[in-house]
């Protein structure tokens, strides 16, 4: 039996859909080959009450957006050291959502303030052909998309609840 690893790490991140799109942001890193990411970003204990608070949070914070229809997705669990050198694991939580407004001068936070490379927000085709077409992270959040297209639209059927 593997001996539990202690969370030291928790993100939220958004499958933001708008129509037949999914918001994603383009990294752009110095000396790095471009990724694309979900918004999204860390929970801050001190700040965010849940989980599900930090992901509005951080939409808030990296497109100047807010969302509906929040309804977990996936989950990805990943080994972790944090800054301070504690060992363990980053569990990050995926949210299928709606966008309900995105005005990107509205953006701030440290991407804004003091951002480490390009943040480019894209609009990729929801489709198996779209999310393939660019290097999505973490591979494992590739490869449900492709797996559960049908289901992370069907998880924002009106229906559903």
């Amino acid at each position: 039996m593997t001996p539990e690893r202690p969370v030291v790490k928790r993100t939220a991140r958004a499958i933001l859909l708008d129509g037949d799109h999914m918001i994603v942001i383009k990294r752009t890193k110095p000396g790095l080959a471009p990724y694309w990411i979900t918004p999204g970003g860390g929970v801050e204990p001190d700040v965010d009450e849940s989980v599900v608070r930090a992901l509005h949070r951080e939409v808030d914070e990296e497109l100047g957006a807010e969302v509906g229809d929040v309804v977990p997705a996936f989950v990805d669990t990943v080994p972790h050291t944090t800054d301070d050198g504690r060992e363990g694991v980053k569990v990050q939580f995926f949210f299928a959502c709606r966008l309900e407004s995105m005005d990107l001068s509205r953006r701030h936070g440290p991407e804004v303030e003091e951002p480490c490379g390009e943040y480019e927000v894209v609009r990729l085709p929801f489709t198996r052909e779209g999310i393939a077409s660019v290097d999505v992270v973490p591979p494992t959040l590739r490869g449900y998309l492709d797996r559960n297209l049908e289901g992370v639209r069907a998880l924002l059927d009106p229906g559903l609840d």
